[in-house]
């Protein structure tokens, strides 16, 4: 076994962004929707509603993203306590999302050229995807009735990123693929559809937009802001989406690779120490001819610290041979 002290110059760090599908089974689209009884009748229900891929009984049922209705007013949900006005669970889902996106508990979203008290949160199961979604392959289609829009985020139409305190911010428009169909993609009274937050995995939908009729660039979905149900708007949603019948989006991920580049000089690496190279008892090589021309196979790569602790190693698929003649460069790529 031989050693040799890496130069600085050997390490090199890259980093590389990979794509996946989003939705379980590697499904591209998602174009079945489903939603669970019990989870909708619980306690949870009167916040948020659940979509799974197949049926919630199926066993390899699994939640594929949520849909939660915020407003700042409370409007949309009964209130917690009849005596107090404006706390109810949609204001809840407001003041949630805001402090997550935002962090500032008195700024209201300004999505596209309009300032919202109220959106729609589609927030993407964290199990779906392992660091973020992947900005320009958004493509979901909403349809009410006979009104149907295509919506995508912007990510392509822009020039510099925009950001907020939950990262990276993209406006939703009517396009598809990362750009808008013409013009910015925004509706002529409500500012563009949303905002697609890719590195937490959310999108908020206008739903002051989507409510406006189709010459207002909307489809007229139903936004309940009646202080006796809850859940009204969510389920909306959801029946726009099962009739749009198509949710498309990948995951993005970035992998960060070392690169150590092991070179073995012509000089460098042409003993070995294994027992049939090398007396046991004197030493000395048994071979005279192994003397001034000698030949070995490296087959495999040890990272050490300074402590002599083995930290990595690396398995070459073949044995290389190794003389006076030849020099070797081996590149080891180390994946974290």
């Amino acid at each position: 076994m031989s050693f040799k002290r890496l130069d600085p110059q050997d390490f090199v760090i890259s980093a590389d962004s990979i794509t996946n599908t989003l939705w379980s089974g590697d499904a591209v689209t998602l174009d079945s929707f489903f939603t669970s009884s019990t989870q909708e009748a619980g306690s949870s229900g009167d916040y948020y509603l659940s979509i799974y891929q197949t049926a919630s009984s199926d066993s390899t049922a699994k939640v594929q993203f949520d849909i939660a209705y915020g407003n700042k007013l409370g409007s949309g949900s009964i209130a917690y306590n009849s005596g107090i006005v404006g706390k109810s669970p949609t204001s809840t889902i407001y003041g949630q999302y805001r402090t997550m996106v935002l962090g500032d508990e008195n700024t209201d979203f300004a999505i596209g050229d309009y300032t919202e008290t109220e959106f729609i949160a589609v927030p993407i199961e964290r199990a779906r995807y392992k660091e973020g979604l992947f900005p320009g392959s958004l493509n979901l289609t909403l349809t009410v009735g006979s009104d149907t829009i295509h919506i995508t985020d912007n990510s392509k139409d822009v020039a510099s990123i925009t950001f907020v305190d939950a990262g990276r911010k993209f406006e939703l428009v009517s396009g598809s693929n990362g750009a808008a169909y013409s013009g910015t993609g925004y509706t002529a009274a409500s500012g563009s559809y949303g905002w697609m937050l890719p590195d937490i995995g959310i999108l908020l939908l206008n739903s002051k937009a989507l409510e406006g009729s189709a010459a207002d660039g909307g489809i007229g979905l139903n936004i309940t802001r009646a202080n006796t149900t809850n859940g009204a708007t969510n389920t909306s949603t959801f029946d726009a989406i099962v009739d749009g019948s198509s949710f498309k989006m990948n995951s993005q991920e970035t992998i960060t690779s070392d690169f150590i580049f092991v070179r073995a000089r012509n000089a460098e690496f042409n003993y070995s120490e294994n027992p049939s190279y090398i007396s046991g008892s004197t030493g000395e090589v048994i071979y005279d001819e192994f003397i001034n021309s000698p030949q070995s196979y490296i087959t495999t790569v040890g990272m050490y610290n300074d402590n002599n602790d083995l930290l990595a190693v690396a398995k070459l698929s073949k044995p290389l041979l190794k003389d006076f003649t030849k020099e070797t460069l081996v590149r080891v790529k180390l994946d974290f």
